[in-house]
């Protein structure tokens, strides 16, 4: 049986390899494993503890002071009330006459105290925006509800316009007049308040229709007035049941158009 090749004499050459040298037991093994895996734990710790530090030292950076005028100016805020004594009403009254006479130029009766005043502010409701900071009345509107017209007997525009065709909507129809904003405020967010400031007293009133005059220059003749007046379209006319129509009309190019400024 000797002259019978070995089958397995091919893998001599692999076991030949390991000839003279002890192999590693079952118990080697498992330290070798234990010693990697503590390692790994070991480098994850650090890097946790590492990341925790980091955290904690930069949380407790301080934030940059940044240049004082480098920062957007705080905008004012307003405050939206209604005039509730006469003082608060000559509060919006030397208002209006700081706009419309000292700034405008407007022809209106002399007073002592540098107010504009006449016969219906004793009927209105007088809106006020005024500047938190200051407490200064900085834009205003005057507001006369439909008991107070008939007590005063008119509106304002009654004066100026025929309104006999707008007669079935005065029962829900309030007259707006002396609007205006202090020069210093005249970025819009006066006008914003002062439009809030309305609705809310519209709605609150249930009132439905608002009404007033506008005032237009009329130092170049009418030139101005007349030419706006044209640009308008007849989409932005109001219904021909609700026009109403001028006291003292003013000619326009147009024929049959009249214009009261």
């Amino acid at each position: 049986m000797s002259d019978i090749p070995n089958p397995l004499a091919a893998f001599d050459i692999f076991n030949s390899r390991f000839e003279g040298k002890p192999r590693k037991s079952k118990k080697h093994k498992t330290e070798a494993i234990k010693k990697l895996f503590s390692k790994k734990i070991a480098k994850k710790l650090f890097w946790k503890k590492f990341a925790l530090r980091a955290r904690a030292e930069f949380t407790a950076i301080e934030p940059i002071q940044t240049d004082k005028a480098l920062t957007k100016p705080k905008r004012p805020a307003f405050q939206i009330t209604w005039a509730s004594n006469p003082n608060e009403i000559k509060e919006a009254q030397r208002l209006r006459f700081k706009v419309f006479a000292d700034e405008i130029g407007a022809n209106l009766p002399a007073n002592a105290e540098g107010l504009d005043v006449d016969e219906f502010d004793a009927y209105c409701d007088h809106l006020l925006i005024r500047d938190q900071e200051t407490l200064k009345v900085v834009g205003t509107y005057r507001v006369l509800p439909p008991h107070k017209a008939l007590e005063i007997g008119r509106l304002y525009s009654d004066s100026e316009f025929d309104l006999s065709r707008l007669n079935h909507l005065r029962p829900k129809m309030v007259e707006l007049g002396r609007s205006c904003v202090h020069a210093d405020y005249r970025s819009g967010a006066v006008i914003m308040a002062l439009w809030s400031g309305l609705a809310q007293y519209m709605q609150k009133h249930d009132y439905e229709i608002m009404l007033g005059c506008a005032s237009i220059p009329m130092a170049d003749g009418g030139h101005f007035a007349a030419s706006l007046y044209n640009s308008l379209s007849n989409e932005q006319m109001a219904p021909v049941e609700n026009h109403a129509f001028p006291r003292l009309p003013l000619a326009t190019r147009k024929p049959q158009r009249w214009l009261r400024c």
